[in-house]
C-alpha cells in the first residue's frame, strides 16, 4: 500500500485493508440503522451508455469484493454482464458516512450461490421462481398465481434457479466519507490500476 503525504489516517479510518475497515463500518451500521443497513444504490450503464441505478441488497464483503444477488434476466444483469463493470455506493445517516467504490465484475454461479439461496426463507426462494424480473406484469393476482404454480411444482425446498446468482464487484477505486462540521467533510480514496495492484490511498478535498 502507498500514501500520499498526509495526516495519519486514524479513527475509523484507520488499517492497512479497505475490505476491513468496510467490514468494520457495516457491522457499527448494523447497530445503528434501522432498515436494511446492507442497502446499497447499484450504478450501471446499458449498451447505449445510459447509465441506471437502483438499491440492492450487498450480502457480503469478501477479502477482495463486494457480493449481491439477483435475477440474471433482469435489466440490471443485461448491463452488468455487457459493460462488466459497475458501481455503487451505500450511505448510513446513523453514522453520517459512505462509502463508494467502483470495479470489476463478475458473476457468482456456483456453491457459494446455492449456499446463500438455501439459506433464504421459502417465500422469498419461490419468489425467485416465479419472478420475471424488469419483465411487464399484468397484475400483481398473475404474480400470486405464478408464485402458487411453482410453489406446487418446486415444494418446500426449491433448488437456485438457473436465472438466479450473484455478483462480485471487485474494486479498483473505493471511497470512504465520513460527515464533518460547516461541510468539511473527510474523505480517503483507496486507487489501483487493477485488481492485482497494491493500492494507493489519498486525502481527498471535502
Amino acid at each position: 500500500m502507498r500514501e500520499t503525504p498526509m495526516d495519519k489516517r486514524t479513527g475509523k479510518f484507520a488499517g492497512d485493508n479497505p475490505f476491513e475497515i468496510a467490514r468494520s463500518w457495516l457491522a457499527e451500521a448494523e447497530g445503528s440503522e434501522i432498515n436494511d443497513p446492507n442497502a446499497m444504490a447499484l450504478s450501471t450503464v446499458d449498451s447505449d451508455g445510459m447509465p441506471n441505478v437502483r438499491m440492492v441488497l450487498l450480502k457480503d464483503v469478501e477479502d477482495e469484493s463486494f457480493v449481491f444477488y439477483t435475477n440474471y434476466e433482469s435489466a440490471k444483469a443485461r448491463e452488468l454482464d455487457h459493460a462488466g463493470k459497475a458501481a455503487f455506493v451505500m450511505h448510513w445517516k446513523s453514522l453520517r458516512r459512505q462509502i463508494r467504490a467502483r470495479g470489476i465484475v463478475t458473476r457468482e454461479d456456483g456453491p457459494t450461490a446455492d449456499t446463500y439461496f438455501a439459506s433464504r426463507s421459502l417465500k422469498s426462494r419461490l419468489g425467485a421462481w416465479a419472478s420475471q424480473q424488469s419483465k411487464p406484469l399484468s397484475s400483481r393476482a398473475s404474480l400470486m398465481a405464478e408464485v402458487a404454480k411453482v410453489t406446487a411444482k418446486h415444494g418446500p425446498n426449491p433448488k437456485r434457479p438457473p436465472f438466479w446468482g450473484g455478483y462480485r464487484i471487485v474494486p479498483v477505486e473505493i471511497e470512504f466519507w465520513a460527515d464533518g462540521e460547516f461541510r468539511l467533510h473527510d474523505r480517503y480514496v483507496w486507487r489501483r490500476e487493477t485488481p492485482e495492484d497494491a493500492w494507493s490511498v489519498t486525502r481527498l478535498n471535502p
